[in-house]
């Protein structure tokens, strides 16, 4: 694959019909709880291989940590996390390496394999498909409320969840030839990784602001006390030059621009086979299955993405 695109892993051939996918990513703990963190890290990581179609086959863990601070029990939790999230999809951990770092990080380098007829890749979107979001946002603007224990309960066992819980049904999508063109929406944030997939495809969109869900309505208060992550802000900033914001307030922009952590899939979606995709992430029981906008033709001039709604 080309990497010019930014799809989420690498894809390599190694036959007629079958490609490797591979991929990387780890980062330092966003909860408290350190099993739910490896369950969070490894969820991030097994997504990639998801959301280009494949399934992931084994994965190497990564870890680092301060020796003189994090105690041999909490890192032992944090691995069985992240081997829970590995077992639920039939991955094998089979190693890993770990090195002294001032502080924690943990994640997966996966390694999967996809059926090249089925490869879904941010460079294969269509005029005419439909946006379709299977989480909602907020992740970033949650994870940093909880970090300054600003998080109801409740919005910190509703963020965990939702970060936890692997994009398996993109793989299914794909090797049903229901969508082409997906991203999952991570450290960019949804306006980020759209602007890539544009871009790759040399296409544009529009996103209707109203249809956009959001995790809680306690994100948006979280939003007008400044609970807002330094990523989010520099997404917002680098999203001016490809955005037509409209009259969409500021808040809205934080929230579409926010850095997530384990987001969901965006989609790319023909009209047509609109009906029996929601049906898929029905039964997958994905967070959210809502159309937030629609691929139009390449715009000569102006932004590559107008707000609506």
């Amino acid at each position: 694959m080309n990497s010019n695109t930014f799809d989420d892993a690498g894809v390599y051939r190694f036959d007629r019909h079958r490609a490797l996918v591979q991929t990387v990513d780890f980062f330092t703990p966003i909860v408290d709880d350190p099993f739910s963190y490896g369950q969070i890290a490894a969820a991030n990581s097994l997504s990639d291989v998801f959301a280009m179609g494949g399934r992931p086959v084994t994965a190497l863990n990564i870890v680092g940590f301060p020796a003189d601070l994090v105690r041999p029990r909490v890192i032992a939790s944090i691995l069985r996390g992240g081997m829970a999230k590995a077992a639920e999809v039939g991955c094998a951990i089979i190693g890993g390496h770990s090195i002294r770092n001032p502080e924690p990080i943990y994640g997966l380098a996966v390694t999967g394999i996809v059926d090249l007829r089925h490869v879904t890749t941010n460079a294969n979107a269509r005029p005419g498909n439909l946006l379709v979001l299977t989480k909602p946002l907020g992740t970033g603007i949650a994870t940093t409320a909880i970090k300054r224990r600003l998080a109801s309960r409740s919005l910190q066992k509703k963020v965990i969840e939702l970060m936890s819980k692997i994009n398996v049904v993109g793989a299914e999508l794909a090797e049903r030839d229901l969508v082409r063109a997906a991203t999952d929406v991570t450290g960019y944030g949804l306006i980020g990784h759209l602007v890539s997939l544009c871009r790759a495809s040399r296409v544009s969109a529009e996103v209707d602001i109203g249809a956009v869900p959001m995790i809680s309505n306690e994100i948006g208060d979280l939003i007008e006390q400044s609970c807002v992550p330094e990523g989010s802000r520099q997404n917002l900033y680098a999203a001016t030059v490809a955005v037509d914001w409209g009259s969409t307030n500021e808040a809205s922009r934080i929230l579409l621009t926010d850095a997530q952590t384990s987001g969901g899939l965006l989609l790319c979606v023909a009209e047509a086979k609109l009906e029996k995709v929601r049906n898929i992430l029905r039964k997958a029981r994905t967070p959210s299955a809502v159309v937030i906008g629609k691929i139009v033709a390449r715009r000569r001039r102006g932004p590559l993405i107008c707000m609506t709604g």
